[in-house]
């Protein structure tokens, strides 16, 4: 495993024009970002599906981009509408939820065919481009944002969707995570270049699929939750969103281990519970 120092000095010579040309004076040199690279090509070519494809990319994204809390891919649909297909947490989906409710954010912007292409934020809480998103993302627990578009495909040349990462601390993604996000994105890209209009349909259904199965076991969770604490649903969900993340386990997971063993496991105490004993 790499250091955080290896890391540090790998991306900034991978973005060197020395590196890129892909020698040294002791010969060709490859450090650990690009050996990931050259390990996830082969791996993509593998992948069965294109969900399996934009899984590897995201796995690869967790380990390319260290700061990367949480990353999600958002796609178009035929009739110009945003979903998420596949996300590393559930405060991902709902980070893109809300920018596609509110038409504003960064993955909106890096998604539209006229759009910027990169759209970024070092610090949401001073960030003034999306008035309405950037609070949300910062009550959400986030402090910085890089979105890049997929690249157009043939034959529509139309945008296909966005690379979105998050970071929990302010200034937490820099430019040299932003030329491995771009990288990144060019294989996802060609990999939906490649996939018709039958499979992402496929691939759309099925996480809309997954979408009713989680909403339903959180629904079943947020009413155990309710019924013990005596609150609100939406301080439920909040108490349930805030666990999820403490634990570091995804809040569907959290909500069907909640609902299948409701007498064996308890939330943890926030901070009024125990204000109380």
């Amino acid at each position: 495993m790499a250091s955080e120092q290896e890391w540090q000095q790998d991306k900034a010579e991978f973005i060197a024009a020395e590196f890129i040309a892909g020698s040294t004076r002791d010969g060709p040199r490859t450090g650990p970002l690009a050996r990931q690279f050259a390990e996830l090509t082969p791996a993509l070519l593998a992948a069965p599906t294109v969900e399996d494809v934009l899984r590897r990319v995201l796995e690869a994204t967790t380990v390319m981009v260290p700061a990367a809390d949480l990353a999600s891919f958002t796609l178009i649909d035929a009739d110009g509408g945003l979903h998420t297909p596949v996300e590393t947490g559930e405060v991902a989906i709902e980070l893109d939820r809300l920018q596609y409710r509110l038409r504003e954010g960064p993955c909106v912007e890096a998604a539209d065919p006229a759009g910027p292409g990169v759209a970024a934020a070092p610090d949401l809480a001073r960030e003034p481009r999306w008035p309405q998103w950037a609070p949300g993302a910062v009550e959400l627990g986030v402090g910085a944002v890089v979105s890049t578009s997929l690249l157009p495909g043939a034959p529509s040349g139309r945008s296909a969707g966005a690379l979105n990462v998050y970071a929990r601390s302010p200034n937490g993604l820099d430019d040299a995570d932003r030329d491995v996000l771009l990288l990144l994105a060019t294989h996802a890209s060609l990999a939906l270049a490649v996939t018709d209009a039958v499979t992402r349909g496929e691939l759309r259904a099925t996480h809309l699929r997954r979408a009713l199965d989680s909403r339903d076991v959180i629904g079943q969770a947020k009413g155990i939750v309710m019924a013990r604490r005596g609150v609100s649903a939406d301080e439920a969900f909040d108490l349930l969103r805030r666990a999820s993340q403490d634990l570091n386990v995804k809040l569907a997971d959290l909500a069907r281990a909640l609902a299948a063993r409701h007498a064996e496991i308890n939330l943890p105490a926030d901070e009024q519970d125990r204000r109380q004993y």
